[in-house]
Parts: C-alpha cells; sequence; structure tokens
C-alpha cells in the first residue's frame, strides 16, 4: 500500500468516516501488519477503552445428527453412525446442572438439523433448563436451526421465536452466516439457509427484542473480498436494526481427529490450508475497522488458540469468550492444541497479561463485575504489540 493511502485511510478512520468496500479490500492487501494493528487498536480502544469483556459461559450440543453435510463440518453424524448422539431433556438438563459451577451466566446452545426429532423438543429443552438454572440465559440456536424448525413445525419464524423467547430464549447464536457470497457458499454449505433467510430470522429477532452475535468463517476458500463483502451486508442491516451487539471471526479448523473412524468429514481440507496466525489478525483489524456500527469484536479463543486470540486483543478486539469447559463443534474436529476449560482466573490472567483491564458480562454486555487490570509498572496503558 501506497504513502498516501495510507494516509487517506488514516485520516477516515481517525475522522470517524465510514470505510467503502474499496478500502476493506486495500486494507487486506496491505502486508504491514503493525500499521493495520494499531489503527484496529485506535478504534477498539475509542469504542472500549482498555476493557477486555469476558463472560463465564458454557456449551451443550444435545444432538449432532444432521441431515446436513456442510464441506467444512466435522461435527455431524448421520442417524445410525456410531458415534452419532441426541440427549433426551432430562440428559441435558442433568449435563447443564453439571456445568453449573463458577457462578455459570451462560448456556450456549447449538445441535445438528435432526431428521426426527419433533418441533416440541426444542421449546420444551429451553423451559426445562431454564427451570432447572433460573438465572442462567440461554443463548440458543442458529438461525439455520430456525429456518429448520419452520420446516419441521410449519410454524413461521416469528411464531417460533415467540414460543422459545416464552422458554427462556434470550439470544440467538450467530452461527449458520459462514460466509454469505454465493460465489463461495454454494461449495461449503448443504442446507437451504442462506443470506436471505439468516438476515430474515435475525431481523425477526431484533424486531422481537432480541441483541444477537454475527458470525462470519475465515480462512478456507474465500478471497478477502468475499470478507469485506460479509461484514458490509452485516454493518446495513445493523443500521437498519441495531440487534448485533458483536461480531464473531471464526477461523476454519481443518479435521485432525475424525479420520480415525475412516470418514473425512470435512471435505475442504484437501485443497485448503487454515489460516496462519498473521491472517487471523488482519481479519480482527480490518473488521473492527469496517463495522463501525457494531460495539464489540469477539475472539473466540477455542479457534484461534490462547496465544492468537490475546494478540487479537491488541487488533480490534475486545470480547474474549468465556470460561468454556467443552466444545465439541471444533474440538471433535481438531488436535490444534487449545485447552479445553479456561476458567475465570485463567481469562483474567490471560486479559491482564496483554496488557488489558478484564470485565466480566452477562449475554446481554450488561456489566456483571470489574476487575484490576495489569500492574501498572509492567505497562502503563495498553498499547498495539508489534508484529
Amino acid at each position: 500500500m501506497d504513502a498516501g493511502l495510507k494516509r487517506e485511510l488514516e485520516e477516515k478512520v481517525r475522522a470517524g468516516e465510514r470505510l467503502t468496500r474499496e478500502d476493506g479490500i486495500a486494507l487486506y492487501e496491505s502486508d504491514d501488519l503493525a500499521w493495520l494493528g494499531g489503527l484496529a487498536h485506535e478504534v477498539r480502544t475509542r469504542k472500549n477503552g482498555d476493557v477486555v469483556h469476558f463472560n463465564v459461559n458454557r456449551h451443550l450440543n444435545m444432538t449432532n445428527v444432521c441431515t446436513a453435510s456442510c464441506a467444512y463440518c466435522s461435527f455431524q453424524r448421520k442417524p445410525g453412525e456410531k458415534d452419532a448422539y441426541t440427549m433426551r431433556i432430562e440428559e441435558a438438563v442433568r449435563l447443564a446442572k453439571a456445568m453449573q459451577g463458577e457462578n455459570l451466566t451462560e448456556l450456549h446452545i447449538v445441535n445438528g438439523l435432526h431428521p426426527t426429532l419433533p418441533w416440541r423438543y426444542y421449546p420444551r429443552s429451553l423451559s426445562a433448563l431454564k427451570e432447572a438454572l433460573p438465572e442462567v440465559a440461554l443463548k440458543a440456536f442458529t438461525a439455520t436451526e430456525i429456518h429448520h424448525f419452520e420446516t419441521i413445525s410449519g410454524l413461521s419464524a416469528s411464531e417460533i421465536l415467540d414460543e422459545l423467547i416464552e422458554a427462556g430464549l434470550e439470544s440467538l447464536t450467530g452461527g449458520g452466516a459462514e460466509i454469505f457470497d454465493w460465489e463461495v457458499r454454494q461449495h461449503i454449505v448443504d442446507h437451504n439457509t442462506h443470506w436471505e433467510d439468516w438476515s430474515r430470522i435475525h431481523r425477526l429477532a431484533h424486531e422481537k427484542g432480541l441483541k444477537t452475535p454475527a458470525t462470519m468463517l475465515y480462512g478456507h476458500i474465500e478471497e478477502p473480498r468475499h470478507r469485506v463483502d460479509h461484514v458490509l451486508r452485516l454493518r446495513e442491516m445493523q443500521d437498519e436494526t441495531g440487534g448485533f451487539q458483536v461480531f464473531i471471526p471464526l477461523r476454519y479448523q481443518h479435521d485432525f481427529v475424525d479420520m480415525k473412524d475412516g470418514k473425512v468429514r470435512n471435505t475442504l481440507q484437501a485443497r485448503t490450508s487454515m489460516a496462519t496466525g498473521a491472517e487471523a489478525l488482519k481479519t480482527f483489524a480490518v473488521s473492527r475497522l469496517l463495522f463501525d456500527n457494531v460495539p464489540h469484536v469477539k475472539v473466540f479463543w477455542v479457534m484461534h488458540g490462547v496465544q492468537t486470540a490475546q494478540l487479537a486483543l491488541q487488533h480490534g478486539a475486545d470480547d474474549m469468550d468465556g470460561s468454556v469447559v467443552e466444545y465439541k463443534i471444533t474440538h471433535d474436529a481438531d488436535d490444534y492444541g487449545t485447552p479445553n476449560k479456561l476458567g475465570r482466573e485463567d481469562l483474567l490472567d490471560l486479559i491482564r497479561d496483554a496488557g488489558f483491564r478484564p470485565v466480566e458480562r452477562n449475554t446481554r454486555y450488561e456489566i456483571l463485575r470489574e476487575y484490576p487490570g495489569p500492574d501498572a509498572g509492567r505497562r502503563e496503558t495498553p498499547q498495539p504489540m508489534r508484529v
């Protein structure tokens, strides 16, 4: 990137001027990660100061049986496969209650698209979980799952959301987004929920007062222009609804473990390589710079590794997803080296070590507790780490 364009982009960012599609593509083309990270760090500091948010959550996947065979997914199983499972509601409640320690505030629920489970299983599950854990927020189901519920129930998404909210739903999850552009999506997704339905369902959720996350799966067969397009679609929708509270770039993972059963479910990996740490940091930085109307950018440490997650906090991210104990969606696929669990104290140490002040939040980003920041003798204020 030439010096003149750099100055132009810096001036736009510092003036709070909205970046264009062309700007986003130019940022991805820059090989100056230190400059890019510094600019994104300025924006995240302007929005969120020296704070890194986290929450104490657990993930619950009630079934891995799925009608779809998405090219990137190693989680799904077909009916009758050896390790396919579906929990009875009582089993899900028992497992959730066993996760209750450490003042749990959120249960994150995502499932496969089960071909025979009745629609009523889902609101009944939420009702039972809410009764068992009344203080825990239920963040449940992707837009893809809601679309599936429309198919199996004959109800509209609006009616489905009303029933789920009555049962205790506090937020949808952000999954199912992957990459919206059809040029890429047609090769990676094996279900019928695309941008039109994904955005329709989140828009309905926003109209009903829910705040939701949005995600992007990157580092597979897409190009930077597809990432820019993805963010700009969400940015335009955010202008309309104001309902997205956080954006979460998710790094595509290769399948290293499931091959032991002789089945390679991740059919992309033969022609892809996972995004490098530098590419991950660039993606966080560009996302933060483009997404001027979403308050938070989250790094999901399970899919990036702890060290890259810490660096992402210096490249635009201000949220380090919570004290996950078991995350089957990628831990069933990879042998990537991320820990299975980070507790509250682990997260506090990691956030402070990166130079930030930890703040515990709930699902709606309401502050529950503020903690002391890093030792002032080590670093007076957080600065972007030069790479």
